[in-house]
């Protein structure tokens, strides 16, 4: 992945990433708030010893009290010492709670001891920490003394605990910070993984990935599009329709050694917007004052002749079977040089059908009568009908929903054509959003948001 494509990552799942942000940042006031508050307070003791006035004798009762340092902090957790606090603060716990809340440390090359006590009265923290020290002078008074000899170790409290008036913990702003830290780690890690995971083509670059078939035209998805499937004529300054302009300009640069323009449209599954695509396609070509057919050679499922408001009892069907001639079943749409053949009836066999000699003999005829001819055909993973009729006409574009196809299915669909001896001519990426960072815009598909139309728009869904 590319930095820009890392931005893009974030662009879409900001949500996510919000959400996880929020989440982590209101975990960590609740924890904040529920938890008792801890006070700390420290005492100081200073620790000497009895020397002759002479410099070796200061040297070796220096030398003597660092070495006691750390031994005589380590008693500051030990029973001999913490009984005796107990008993003088009045606490109702066992020594080995007590040095839970007791830490003692003595900084290096010093004769220092520092009695630390963290409790949630701030008043009880300073009297332990207090007395503790005491007990503690008492102790290593009474372990060094030998005999009748007094002791050569004292220990002089030099700083008295004071009740602190501020809580150690829990430390509001660093909780808020590590929440917001980590929240917004989750939700980036979160955004990350889910783009690699996602296998749907959400954009031409995706599609770039997998194939070198060109990519000739993108169409914006349009939430009002069951109510207007063939936007070309029904608001032709919409964006929607100058995108299948924009389509019909670049398909005059596929196959131009062919003496007619000839496709079969087809998509991966079901509801891609193949059905739609391949009306305006026709309905635009005419525009242009070609002769253009449009067949429905989806025998399964047909549409077209819904979208296009014609009888469809009679149709394909009927001319492959011989129960109807061409021509009569041809039918005119509009004013202008568009004409459609419907599916007809819906037979046992399509794909049969299809692969006759009497469906060759139709495909020679009509590219000899019309400049232009779409075929819309059925999907091609769930059943083989485009990749036969392909074969015979030689062209196919390729319909792909932009977050609906899974990448796998358009290499199965390409798979599919390569073993049926056919090869798509082009790719139109459908349902593509008309905002974020994967947004249909200006470019190299057409024009976006000129003209008088709204959210811009591909497709209704095939059946």
């Amino acid at each position: 992945m590319e930095l820009r494509d890392y931005f893009r990552v974030l662009r879409r799942s900001w949500i996510l990433i919000a959400l996880s942000f929020l989440v982590a940042v209101g975990i960590a006031a609740t924890i904040s708030l529920v938890q008792t508050p801890q006070f700390s307070a420290s005492s100081k003791v200073f620790v000497s010893t009895q020397a002759g006035e002479t410099p070796q004798d200061l040297v070796q009762g220096n030398n003597f009290t660092q070495a006691r340092v750390k031994t005589y902090a380590s008693l500051v957790t030990t029973p001999i010492v913490l009984d005796s606090v107990i008993d003088n603060v009045g606490l109702d716990i066992s020594a080995a709670e007590l040095a839970l809340q007791i830490s003692a440390s003595s900084p290096l090359d010093t004769t220092l001891i520092t009695i630390t006590v963290t409790d949630t009265d701030p008043r009880r923290a300073a009297n332990i920490a207090n007395a503790a020290s005491q007990s503690l002078s008492a102790v290593v008074r009474e372990i060094e003394s030998t005999g009748e000899s007094l002791s050569p170790v004292k220990l002089t409290r030099v700083q008295k605990a004071t009740v602190p008036t501020d809580a150690v913990s829990p430390n509001i702003p660093l909780n808020i910070a590590l929440g917001i830290f980590i929240g917004l780690v989750i939700g980036i890690l979160a955004a990350v993984l889910r783009e690699v995971l996602d296998t749907r083509i959400r954009n031409e670059r995706d599609i770039e990935a997998l194939t070198d078939i060109p990519i000739i035209g993108g169409i914006a998805f349009d939430p009002r599009a069951v109510e207007r499937p063939l936007i070309v004529h029904e608001d032709p300054r919409s964006p929607r329709a100058e995108s299948f302009r924009s389509l019909r300009t670049n398909l005059q640069f596929l196959d131009i050694e062919r003496p007619s323009q000839a496709f079969v449209t087809t998509s991966a599954v079901e509801q891609e917007g193949k059905s739609t695509t391949s009306a305006n396609l026709a309905i635009s070509m005419a525009d242009a004052g070609k002769r253009v057919l449009l067949i429905d050679a989806d025998l399964r499922r047909p549409k077209v002749a819904d979208y296009m408001g014609l009888e469809g009892a009679v149709g394909l069907t009927d001319v492959l079977i011989g129960k109807a001639k061409l021509t009569d079943v041809i039918q005119p749409w509009g004013s202008g040089s568009l004409s459609v053949l419907p599916a007809g009836t819906v037979p046992p066999n399509p794909s049969e059908l299809l692969s006759s000699a009497a469906m060759q003999k139709l495909v020679n005829y009509v590219l000899e009568k019309f400049d232009a001819v779409i075929f819309d055909a059925p999907p091609l993973l769930p059943v083989t009908d485009a990749a036969i009729l392909a074969k015979k006409v030689g062209g196919v574009i390729l319909v792909v929903a932009a977050g609906r196809t899974h990448k796998n299915q358009v290499r199965g669909v390409l798979t599919s054509l390569r073993n049926a001896g056919a090869d798509a001519s082009g790719i139109v990426i459908t349902m593509l959003p008309s905002k974020g960072p994967d947004a249909y815009g200006y470019g190299r598909y057409g024009y976006y948001g000129y003209g008088s139309g709204t959210a811009a728009a591909e497709e209704i869904p095939a059946p």
